[in-house]
């Protein structure tokens, strides 16, 4: 088949076999690290996982190893049903945290602050407005059992074939580790997996010309919500699908506005390897908990989308200009998202 790089579809399958792998030995490795989770994090409330999720989303670069990592506490015991939906919450509010640095990068190589950081600021701010709002939403269902009757599962029979697959492994490296290096083993392998993926997406080569041809009804908020949607969807990862943006801003492709409503899909669909993992682990709270993320954040970004588009557009713009318009803000403001996470976890 031409265009068909076989390189690209083997990498494409074995980042899939060690992101399973991977959630084996994060399962299995989850239960012996309790007593350090309990004892030197004290998670003993939605604000503490809160800020756990967000500052292991700034350790690791990435919001997905922490969410899954989550999961796995969950499934352990560790953390109960909303610690593990705010966790979940804090993990993506740090992972926007990577959007934001490649800004950075892209101003410390020369280009024009103003637009290498607003594109990243942007991404930041748009997650806060959206998660934050559905904490609320998720914490009315999940309290009021409007989430009860959410039931999803891979089934008994896949389950088995997992086990029979990967057990024989799993079991091996627990066997010659402790459980905890099994844990620590399964995050590591789980970044490498998102890594190989990376890798094996096709390459992104647009230029000016490209942009030119593109139709202005692109750049409609519905649409460009439905692109950032399916982007992150294929790509399965949020750092990808709003990482471009930041190049494409400060060569001049895409304007911040047009881009809003790309971010907000990008941000109800970014769950949708969490939602995998939750379907890995066999647990059907586990999944329930995922999918209700993923209501309470497109609730929020169907209210912003249809009826205070307009308002919430200009107060992002105007937001994210008051903060790059002086080092001093920027200082506060790096300040403020470094911050805010230790304080959480001291609730």
């Amino acid at each position: 088949m031409r265009g068909l790089s076989w390189k690209k579809v083997g990498l494409g399958l074995l980042s899939v076999m060690l992101f399973i792998l991977a959630i084996q030995l994060m399962k299995d490795g989850a239960g012996t690290i309790a007593p350090f989770i309990q004892g030197w994090f004290d998670v003993d409330n939605a604000a503490n996982s809160l800020g756990l999720g967000w500052l292991g989303a700034h350790v690791v670069l990435s919001g997905s190893p922490v969410a899954a990592a989550a999961l796995a506490f969950f499934d352990a015991g560790v953390i109960r049903e909303f610690e593990t939906f705010t966790m979940i919450t804090g993990s993506r509010l740090g992972a926007s945290f990577i959007v934001l640095f490649i800004g950075l990068l892209y101003s410390l190589r020369g280009h024009e602050r103003l637009t290498s950081l607003s594109m990243g600021l942007l991404t930041f701010i748009i997650t806060f407005s959206l998660h934050l709002p559905g904490l609320v939403i998720g914490y009315v269902m999940m309290t009021g059992q409007l989430a009860a009757p959410i039931h999803l599962s891979i089934g008994a029979s896949a389950t088995s074939v997992i086990d029979l697959i990967y057990g024989p492994i799993v079991g091996f490296i627990l066997e010659r580790s402790a459980g905890w290096l099994a844990f620590v083993i399964g995050v590591g392998v789980i970044m490498l997996s998102f890594g190989l993926l990376d890798r094996a997406l096709p390459d992104l080569k647009l230029e000016a010309t490209d942009f030119a041809q593109i139709p202005r009804v692109i750049y409609r908020p519905i649409v460009m919500f439905v692109v950032g949607a399916i982007v992150t969807t294929v790509s399965m990862s949020v750092s990808i699908s709003l990482g471009i943006l930041v190049p494409l801003s400060a060569r001049g492709y895409i304007r911040s506005e047009n881009a809003i409503a790309y971010i907000m899909g990008a941000n109800v669909s970014t769950f949708v390897d969490t939602l995998l993992v939750a379907l890995l682990l066999g647990n059907p709270m586990a999944c329930t908990i995922v999918v209700v993320q993923i209501m309470a954040t497109t609730i929020v970004s169907f209210v912003t989308l249809f009826i205070l588009y307009r308002p919430h557009e200009r107060a992002l713009l105007f937001l994210t200009s008051l903060i790059v318009e002086s080092n001093r803000n920027m200082m506060i403001f790096a300040g403020i998202i470094l911050i805010t996470p230790i304080l959480l976890m001291l609730v």
